[in-house]
């Protein structure tokens, strides 16, 4: 579902405050992402992986995309978020999203809806980072303990 920029609303241009950090990896990176809820920490680590491909400050939002991702456990729900995150980049409209709000997040099914705000990439207006070639399952994290208030999510990416 793509909608026009006429079809996005005041909220939509809102950027939720960064969550997330880098951890130095061999050869890779790991990121380490974190939220108020597991969802959140979820969008953390998709957005960690956009700004490392590119400066934020420098992506409009201009279009918005959705994608979804199914699996067999949380694990394989968080590889395959990522990975269609990617494959957006990597393939026509070549977005980089500059926010990403999950619209649905069920984590008994294993299925996520994503709505992605950005705009195409483009060789001179937006600095290029490392190019990321793929999500890893090596060392992926994910902690879930709500009676802690504790969300965070490990991945690393290779570039």
């Amino acid at each position: 579902m793509d909608e026009e920029q006429g079809g996005l609303t005041e909220d939509d241009f809102y950027i939720p405050p960064v969550k997330y950090e880098y951890l130095d990896h061999t050869a890779d990176v790991q990121l380490h992402a974190w939220g108020d809820t597991l969802k959140e920490a979820f969008e953390q680590c998709g957005m960690a992986m956009f700004a490392y491909m590119t400066e934020m400050e420098y992506v409009q939002i201009k279009e918005v995309h959705s994608v979804e991702a199914n699996a067999d456990d949380l694990m394989g729900l968080l590889y395959h978020f990522l990975d269609e995150l990617l494959f957006l980049f990597s393939v026509e409209p070549f977005l980089i999203c500059k926010k990403l709000v999950i619209t649905e997040f069920n984590t008994e099914e294993f299925r996520i809806v994503c709505k992605c705000f950005g705009e195409e990439f483009q060789i001179g207006k937006h600095p290029q980072g490392a190019e990321v070639k793929a999500i890893t399952y090596s060392a992926m994290q994910i902690i879930d303990e709500p009676k802690d208030n504790k969300y965070e999510v490990f991945v690393i990416i290779d570039i």
